[in-house]
């Protein structure tokens, strides 16, 4: 009988302590200027790509919920340099010059080593039957309420 009521508590003992609070893994770093995006890091990522081709243009303006303030910032000044805008000719987004015809995100769930802020994920494009693998960085900005992320991305 004694052994009984022992392996009846460590079973309920466990079960409370899955529910407990867990406290986040940073801090709140602030609010954004801009919108966001819903979703998770992946989802966000083929949004963005979907977007990107189906409005085959370089409006920063358009696509500034899936930028992050900084990377925002920094292209609108440079399609408003002369000395920069012709790197916004290309596409700033890929390692090609041009745009893909199509994009897969693969699931950021199999990408090892991340964390809660830098999210790497590989991108697999197609032009044509030409294709290639990206590898983009997805930084999360703001605060993070449900899934909520924003991205900054680069080759």
């Amino acid at each position: 009988m004694r052994y009984s009521k022992l392996t009846m508590l460590i079973p309920c003992a466990l079960l409370l302590s899955a529910c407990t609070t867990v406290t986040p893994a940073y801090k709140d770093n602030g609010t954004r200027s801009g919108p966001c995006v819903e979703g998770g890091p992946d989802n966000v990522a083929q949004q963005f790509y979907d977007y990107r081709i189906l409005h085959r243009s370089n409006d920063i303006t358009a696509l500034r919920p899936y930028l992050s303030d900084k990377l925002a910032t920094l292209l609108s000044d440079a399609s408003r340099d002369n000395n920069h805008r012709e790197l916004l000719t290309n596409d700033p987004f890929s390692s090609r010059t041009t745009l893909p015809d199509s994009a897969h995100v693969a699931s950021a769930s199999t990408i090892p080593n991340r964390d809660a802020r830098n999210i790497p994920l590989r991108v697999d494009l197609k032009q044509g039957d030409q294709g290639w693998q990206d590898e983009v960085l997805m930084i999360q900005e703001g605060p993070v309420l449900g899934h909520r992320r924003c991205a900054l991305l680069r080759r």
